[in-house]
């Protein structure tokens, strides 16, 4: 605190001394008075002042001093000591607050001024808050309490009386964070909680309250096996030390760990602060504020979502034509129903009309994150982020619009399945096949709805003028909405023309499609009153931007495919925004609904002249993407030759004055720029296509986009054999490769890049992806115990890479050859290997490869018992990887830092370390990694006295390796057994 150097000090609130004379007994005893310290003297005057604090301001006797400070063989003069170091203490404390009262001393008590009574205040306080209902106000207040010790209590003072005080203390102490820790497991907190328990049940073995603790907190957090370790470690060591049986409440909680109480994985409330209350998430669009007719559907939908509040889950699907109106009706019943779902709303489109339909995995993760799901607890199959999802909903009043759907197969998963709340679906088939939906077919508005629409945009008069004229334009238009409200924008843009110029303009059937009345047509024909208004500039924006898969397009990205000037581009795409032809998906991004897309490549394939402009723009737009990730590759590792070896691009794209602003660029076009790729995946651009996913890999090594690269190399690698381009397969096959490596399929990996090596005239023509791949084959021989063959790969890397003149790549292979003589009892040259790699990573200014430079040297200081300096190098490339957003990195540096903790004989930091890398790479990684994590935390647990629960994680560690075919395996089956023969 501030004023109250060398510990926490006390609370800044009103609990504290007006006078500003303040004392602390938990830790160090010491004074402050106005924030300067006060001498407490030396340790015996320290014991007198430690007496007279905790009596409370009642009088301490001489005697009682003298047998407090020194016990029963005081010296000869001690009654004199006593007296100098009172005085000394008034003439420090002042004459007003030590006082000599009937022979002996006293402190006079202020309110607030001794850190002990605060901390008695406020345990008051939380008892208090407790019985009446309040946790987590009840767990703030004891966290306040614990804060106060700054170490042991009463440290270093000497003398009885401290002794016996010291024990109670601790023994409060034990019990408010025992108290605490319930409080945290009532309140759903037990996977925060775990660490710490691990911690206390080592330092207090025998403390049978906290091993219950640890065993609720790991049930809870999905951990059975564990918990039950827990309960036998327990067992095993109170028959050793004490020769009793664990306590009927352990053993109670043992009986309900093995019946699966339902009850007992239940906490008894949120917390407030550590878990908030759930999301309410309100992503319903915005309502139409001309909405017109509809009365009959809006009243039939209305109703039926109602029922929600009292009976099972309502569904109902709304099914038309496209541009009849579904999405703007859903969401004006929506809207209207929200009193029902005051829990929130939730809102997709699914693209179902487009040629990549969204997928319910997808759309699952982003509905549990809006509902408050952690990103690093949704789940990676479908069935369960579904399962996930319907716990989530489960007890909450929701509603889920689903907005074009593809079929009923799409929007199942996607179904809350829970009474309260409800789904409204919309998409252009009858779900006659979604199993309680209520089906509406929704038709195009009668003659009245559809001249009441009109006059709503147009304006009273103009249309009251001119009645029949306005009733030939919404016959025109087929009474089709979309249609109708792109006719009645045009004539309230211009102020000049009549109603019955524009029906005379709609009269002529040149100006229409016979398709205005047959099907999808109907919605050509609505886009085409549209665009035939378009000035050219506006026509061949409109046609062009249409043309890329992406789910939107940055302003930039734009500029690019239009080859115009960034300004003049978003002067194009406002007024396009203004058709409605376009819409603003947030500032500087920019979509088009899906079928309004499939028009304005039809309008392309149709009107675009020449007709190569439709290639080059999309060239274009691959040159930008290319262009702008290389930078950001060059900004996140500079010196790299990479850059040097990409296909040439024409268009410079964007420059970043640092690395925060290139990641946050490549992290948001990662999709649009991966569907580029996809999109690029023919001869005339494959090895761009290609280039740029050499340089997006930070998609891939940071966990977050792994899954989309990998499908994006396959769909490349493939397209790169049917074109028989050497150099373009070689390189996919890099990309793919190590994808597989990141997922921890160590077989495939190799497959792929042993392919690279051996493709004829590869290396004749193209080095790069040879250098990776014997890389990459390296770093699998070091997984799989091939260390022979892993130093002949890596040396041959390393020989490749000196050819290419790619110092970093020649960093990466000796950092990786480094843990091959690891690996093979070489410690020496695997130091001097890794800090070579380091050293070139350094002098090149490339932090992030550099942290993995640090990463390969603090694993070989680790085994070379150079521990101190270790875990310096790991902390180094932990920060590095955290900055940069490599989280697969972060686990595995979290796992080799808990690693030098073991080696340091730190078994409690180790534990904390392993279940920070287990919560890292719960995810991503693959479970090879995750098997290696809990490998670790397996043996901090052992070293924490707790073998059972160890044996847990090596049994689901050791059912990853085996599943993996992992040489791992062996080597953790002759640890258990050995543990377990004792």
């Amino acid at each position: 605190m501030d004023g109250i150097p060398g510990g926490r000090g006390l609370p800044n609130d009103d609990r504290l001394s007006p006078v500003g004379l303040r004392f602390s007994v938990l830790g160090p005893v010491r004074a402050w008075r106005g924030g300067e310290p006060v001498p407490a003297g030396s340790p015996q005057q320290r014991a007198l002042l430690t007496l007279l604090l905790l009596r409370e301001g009642r009088t301490a006797t001489a005697a009682e001093l003298i047998d407090g400070v020194w016990g029963e063989e005081p010296p000869s003069q001690a009654l004199a000591a006593i007296r100098t170091y009172a005085s000394r203490l008034r003439k420090a404390l002042g004459a007003d607050v030590l006082v000599s009262v009937a022979g002996g001393y006293a402190i006079r008590p202020v309110p607030g001024a001794l850190d002990l009574a605060v901390a008695q205040e406020l345990a008051a306080d939380a008892d208090k808050a407790r019985s009446a209902g309040d946790r987590c106000a009840a767990r703030t207040l004891l966290g306040e309490a614990l804060g106060l010790w700054d170490g042991e209590a009463l440290a270093s003072v000497p003398g009885p009386y401290a002794e016996s005080q010291r024990a109670r203390l601790e023994e409060w102490r034990l019990q408010l964070t025992e108290t605490r820790l319930d409080l945290d497991l009532e309140v759903g907190c037990h996977a925060e909680a775990v660490s710490e328990l691990t911690a206390l049940t080592a330092a207090h073995p025998l403390r049978e309250r906290l091993r219950e603790l640890l065993m609720l907190a790991l049930y809870r957090c999905g951990r059975q096996a564990e918990a039950l370790a827990v309960y036998a470690d327990t067992r095993r060591l109170l028959a050793d030390e004490l020769g009793v049986d664990p306590r009927p409440e352990l053993a109670r909680l043992q009986q309900r760990i093995l019946a699966a109480d339902e009850e007992l994985a239940r906490p008894v409330e949120a917390p407030a602060a550590v878990a908030p209350a759930p999301l309410r998430p309100a992503q319903l669009p915005a309502a139409v504020a001309d909405f017109t007719g509809r009365a009959s559907f809006v009243r039939e939908l209305g109703e039926r979502l109602a029922q929600a509040e009292t009976s099972v889950m309502a569904v109902s699907a709304i099914a038309g034509i496209g541009g009849v109106g579904k999405t703007t009706l859903a969401v004006h019943v929506a809207h209207a129903a929200r009193p029902h779902f005051p829990d929130g709303q939730l809102y997709v489109d699914l693209q179902g009309a487009g040629a990549r339909a969204a997928e319910p995995e997808t759309v699952l993760g982003a509905f549990l994150r809006a509902l408050g799901t952690a990103e690093t607890a949704v789940p990676d199959s479908l069935d369960e982020r579904a399962a996930l999802y319907r716990s989530t909903l489960d007890g909450r009043r929701v509603l889920v619009l689903l907005d074009n759907a593809r079929d009923a197969s799409q929007v199942r998963p996607l179904l809350p399945g829970t009474p309260g709340c409800a789904a409204l679906i919309t998409g252009r088939t009858r779900m006659v096949d979604l199993a309680g939906a209520h089906l509406v077919d929704l038709d195009v508005m009668s003659p009245d709805e559809a001249l009441q629409l009109f006059t709503r945009i147009v304006g009273e008069e103009r249309v009251t003028a001119e009645r029949e004229a306005a009733l030939d334009v919404v016959g025109a238009c087929g009474f089709l909405p979309l249609a109708i409200r792109i006719a009645a924008a045009r004539l309230a843009a211009r102020r000049t023309w009549t109603v019955s110029v524009l029906a005379a303009k709609l009269a002529d059937e040149r100006r229409r499609l016979d398709e205005l009345q047959a099907g999808d047509l109907a919605v050509k024909a609505t886009f085409e009153l549209g665009y035939g208004q378009l000035e050219p500039a506006q026509a061949r924006a409109f046609r062009l931007l249409g043309l890329a898969d992406g789910p939107d397009i940055s302003l930039a990205a734009a500029a690019a495919v239009l080859d115009l000037p960034l300004y003049d581009t978003e002067d194009l795409l406002e007024s396009l925004v203004d058709t409605s032809l376009l819409e603003s998906a947030s500032p500087g991004r920019y979509r088009f609904h899906d079928l309004v897309r499939l028009y304005a490549r039809a309008c392309a394939e149709r009107d675009e002249q020449p007709p190569t402009e439709r290639a080059a723009a999309l060239s274009r737009l691959l040159d930008f993407y290319l262009a702008t990730a290389a930078g950001v590759y060059a900004i996140e590792r500079p010196g790299d030759r990479l850059v040097e070896h990409l296909e040439h691009t024409r268009h410079p794209g964007l420059v970043f004055a640092d690395r925060t602003g290139a990641q946050d660029w490549l992290y948001t076009e990662a999709p649009s720029l991966l569907a580029c790729i996809r999109q690029s995946a023919r001869d005339t651009t494959l090895r761009r296509a290609i280039d740029l996913l050499w340089t997006a890999v930070d998609l891939a090594e940071s966990g977050t986009n792994s899954r989309e690269y990998e499908a994006t190399a396959a769909d490349l690698l493939a397209a790169a054999v049917r074109c028989a381009d050497r150099r373009a397969e070689a390189r996919a096959r890099v990309a793919l490769s190590n994808a597989h490596l990141i997922a921890g399929r160590f077989d495939q990996a190799d497959r792929e890049a042993a392919q690279v090596v051996a493709a004829p005239a590869g290396p004749a023509q193209d080095l790069l992806p040879v250098c990776w791949a014997d890389n990459i084959r390296g770093v699998i021989a070091l997984y799989q115990n091939r260390h022979a063959e892993g130093r002949e790969l890596l040396t041959r890397a390393i020989a490749h890479f000196r050819t290419c003149q790619d110092l970093p790549g020649e960093a990466s292979a000796l950092c990786n050859l480094s843990r091959i003589h690891l690996a093979t009892g070489d410690t020496a040259e695997a130091i001097a290997l890794a800090r070579r790699g380091t050293e070139i990573y350094d002098a090149m200014g490339n932090s992030l490869r550099g942290a993995n430079g640090r990463y390969a040297l603090g694993l070989a200081l680790t085994r070379s018992g150079q521990l101190s300096a270790a875990r310096d190098r790991l902390s180094e490339a932990l920060d590095t990887f955290r900055q940069n957003r490599q989280r697969i990195w972060e686990g595995l540096t979290l796992c080799r830092i808990a690693e030098a903790d073991l080696a340091a004989g730190r078994p409690t930091e180790a534990a904390a370390g392993a279940e920070a890398a287990l919560s890292v790479l719960h995810d991503i990684g693959g479970r090879w990694r995750r098997a290696m994590a809990l490998t670790v935390l397996g043996q901090a647990l052992i070293g924490l006295g707790q073998p059972g629960r160890a044996q847990a994680c090596w049994q689901e560690a050791l059912v990853h390796y085996e599943d993996l075919g992992s040489p791992e395996a062996s080597d953790l089956r002759v640890r258990m057994a050995s543990v377990a023969a004792g």
